[in-house]
């Protein structure tokens, strides 16, 4: 896929009024645009068709597969210490040149490649070779409990804010003098020109799913914004409430066609799609939302920084101190003027002292860091639902503390609890670690003790992924090793929690995000009678960072009578614009594999994961002895109830032939209905569900009988339920 180094898009300026442009929300912006005689268009960017990774992978629109050579990111990172890459990352018009950013990867036949379901053993850590084959069920032919979408680490980022960590990223690997621990593509790579962008491609890539089949809820799990910054969380949470968007700061460079090099696509406002607003969506905290760049404690050097005219400056002598004092090393800014987002001001400090110019950049306000309960409040001022995105159901008590749990029922008449755990490490010792303290933890007890007596099935979402595997696959034929990704000093140590964990069979997940990658880690309990009893840690990708995916994920019960959890992973749907140019997403999306190409992050890989895609799409299996009993018999008793049922919205008299049955089930999720005018005989007249499908009455004059039925993917009916509707038939 090539997609970098063509024209940016010129935006026109047209009529307000045609367009219905609302200036209120462009802010200075926009009066100064209108200052300048003329009005901002105010671009969408729609997306192209949806496919998940079970259908092909980073979807090639502008070349068929096999039409250039595979070359896909390095599956490790490189094996001698004296590797450098062949440009910067920075250098992205020189991408293509360099054969960066592409995506023309095709298997053995020539195909773009497909991921199919794999089938893991919960108790996979002690085996080798690991127990993992394809899986052969169809989730289609399941009883559907419970369907949810899971996003995670889109790191909406100010890229002009004068407290970002820009210089250890920008010339990766090529300065000595900057310890290769701190140089990741977290601190830079060409992804956060257009992090707003690519979280709207997937949120428009969700609505075309869920009209498909759809979710019954979502959950965001942390680091929506990138820096603590107000900003950042506004643009997060207006792209998903569909609000128009600028996407910069500051001066607003590269927006006016005044500027020296016009308009730069990455800065111009434009109109997000938003959230279906059928679907409700909740929110859980990372280490990015409430820390300096998700690595330290926000003191008042940053705080100020953030708001005021100067650039960052920091030492790397201490990495642990690093906000610290003595000084030397300016972190730079993102040229919104640049079309390639060039970085200025960066550097050690003796290059911007007299009489070279200082590093100055316009202040902004809306850079302000928020506190974490600032932070929770203002998804509060939001128009998807519910408000307070999960927030609100937060007790007094731990929002007091800082602390983000909650927990929530997606479905009254399905027995699933999610509860939503805050586990960062709020010490500031290792802020990106995960940690409990003991009142988070006495929480999450509580809340599990609830959901096992109350014979629920349970699932925990958090940001940080519990006891996830390491990288790599073990190369001595030992067991598979663990990540050490929990703090040492936490209250509550890693074991401890596994431990409690165990003790609530009803517990079938842990998805989390964090980690920026597919891995799926079984948690075999080793206190059960039976060793396929455990749980699964599923961690969710970043939409930042390679492969900019997010998870679909679905609870059945299968053929078997047990419970299968199928965790698919989906490319946001980024598509070419209408001149055939690449929309922001898309050159995202070459930035994101040129960035992985270049750091070789290891992050995005992990056992069982495709070395080419990184991705990891599974069939969980939940054995049904290992739930409560009386779970097991609700779980075994669900089928679809259809709980209203009406003819053209209960319209009191039909006015054609052709009529709308409106219903609503509850229950597990019907797949197919039937409707006719007499009672139903035998077991045909089945047709794929819709929750609003044309019915044709006959022509006999009189009032209409209409019955209806559903039936899920496991074969389970519904009672036949009937309305009628008056005659007067016109045509």
């Amino acid at each position: 896929m090539r997609i970098l180094r063509r024209d940016f898009l010129k935006y026109c300026i047209g009529s307000a009024a045609a367009l219905g442009v609302d200036f209120s929300t462009l802010g200075p912006l926009g009066r100064k645009l209108l200052a300048a005689g003329g009005s901002p268009t105010v671009p969408t960017y729609p997306i192209g068709p949806v496919y998940t990774t079970l259908q092909q992978t980073v979807n090639p629109f502008d070349s068929p597969p096999g039409s250039f050579p595979a070359l896909p990111p390095p599956p490790s990172p490189p094996n001698t210490p004296s590797y450098y890459p062949t440009i910067p990352p920075y250098e992205i018009e020189q991408y293509e040149a360099n054969s960066y950013g592409e995506w023309n990867y095709v298997d053995a036949d020539g195909d773009v490649p497909v991921v199919p379901y794999l089938l893991p053993d919960i108790q996979t850590p002690t085996q080798n070779p690991p127990n993992v084959t394809a899986s052969t069920t169809d989730p289609n032919q399941c009883a559907t409990l419970l369907t949810f979408f899971s996003m995670s680490d889109v790191h909406l980022a100010d890229k002009e804010s004068p407290a970002r960590s820009l210089f250890f990223g920008y010339d990766y690997n090529s300065i000595s003098y900057i310890p290769l621990a701190l140089a990741t593509s977290s601190c830079y790579s060409g992804i956060i020109l257009y992090t707003t962008q690519v979280l709207d491609a997937a949120v428009q890539t969700i609505n075309a799913l869920h009209k498909k089949a759809p979710f019954d809820f979502g959950i965001a799990l942390g680091d929506a914004a990138d820096n603590t910054q107000y900003n950042e969380l506004r643009w997060y949470i207006d792209v998903m409430d569909g609000k128009k968007i600028v996407p910069s700061s500051g001066k607003h460079l590269g927006v006016s066609p005044n500027d020296p090099n016009g308009p730069i696509d990455y800065q111009q406002p434009y109109q997000a799609a938003g959230l279906d607003k059928s679907i409700k969506w909740y929110q859980a905290v990372g280490n990015h939302d409430q820390f300096w760049m998700g690595a330290a404690l926000v003191n008042d050097y940053v705080r100020n920084t953030l708001v005021g005219p100067k650039v960052l400056n920091i030492q790397i002598a201490a990495p642990d101190k690093i906000l610290d004092p003595p000084r030397g090393y300016f972190m730079g800014v993102v040229d919104g003027s640049d079309p390639y987002g060039k970085i200025k001001f960066a550097g050690p400090q003796a290059e911007f002292e007299p009489p070279n110019p200082p590093p100055i950049v316009a202040a902004d306000p809306n850079r302000r860091s928020l506190s974490i309960g600032q932070w929770m409040n203002e998804f509060f001022n939001t128009t998807s639902q519910p408000a307070g995105h999960g927030f609100q159901l937060v007790p007094p008590s731990m929002a007091a503390a800082g602390a983000a749990c909650y927990s929530f029922y997606p479905k009254s008449d399905v027995p699933v609890k999610v509860i939503v755990l805050d586990d960062t490490d709020k010490s500031g010792a290792n802020c990106a670690d995960g940690a409990l303290d003991n009142a988070r933890f006495f929480w999450l007890q509580n809340e599990l003790e609830e959901g096992q007596n109350a014979d629920e099935l349970m699932i925990v979402c958090a940001h940080v992924p519990l006891n996830p595997y390491a990288q790599w696959n073990p190369t001595d034929g030992g067991p598979y090793q663990y990540l050490s990704n929990w703090d040492t000093k936490s209250p509550i140590s890693q074991q401890e929690l596994l431990a409690t964990l165990w003790s609530y069979p009803n517990l079938i997940l842990w998805v989390a995000g964090h980690m920026h990658r597919n891995t799926i880690t079984p948690q075999p309990n080793p206190y059960a009678e039976n060793p396929d009893y455990g749980f699964w840690t599923v961690e969710t990708p970043s939409l930042r960072d390679f492969p900019q995916q997010f998870r679909h994920i679905q609870i059945v019960r299968n053929p078997e009578g047990n419970i299968s959890t199928f965790v698919l992973s989906v490319d946001h749907g980024a598509a070419p614009l209408e001149d055939g140019s690449p929309s922001p997403a898309l050159k995202s999306r070459q930035c994101a594999i040129g960035a992985q190409q270049i750091f070789a992050n290891a992050g995005q890989q992990g056992p069982n994961m495709d070395p080419a895609t990184c991705v990891y799409n599974a069939e969980l299996v939940t054995q049904l002895g290992q739930l409560s009993q009386k779970l097991r018999s609700k779980i075994t008793n669900i089928s679809p109830v259809v709980s209203s049922f009406e003819i053209s919205g209960n319209a009191g008299s039909a006015t054609s032939h052709v009529v709308t049955l409106n219903n609503t089930v509850v229950g597990s999720t019907p797949t197919q209905y039937r409707a006719g005018e007499s009672p139903f005989s035998g077991n045909g007249g089945w047709l794929p569900y819709s929750q609003a499908p044309s019915f044709t009455l006959s022509s006999t004059p009189g009032a209409k009988t209409v019955y209806f039925q559903v039936m899920d993917g496991s074969g389970k009916e519904s009672a036949v339920v009937s309305d009628s509707i008056r005659g007067g038939l016109a045509g």
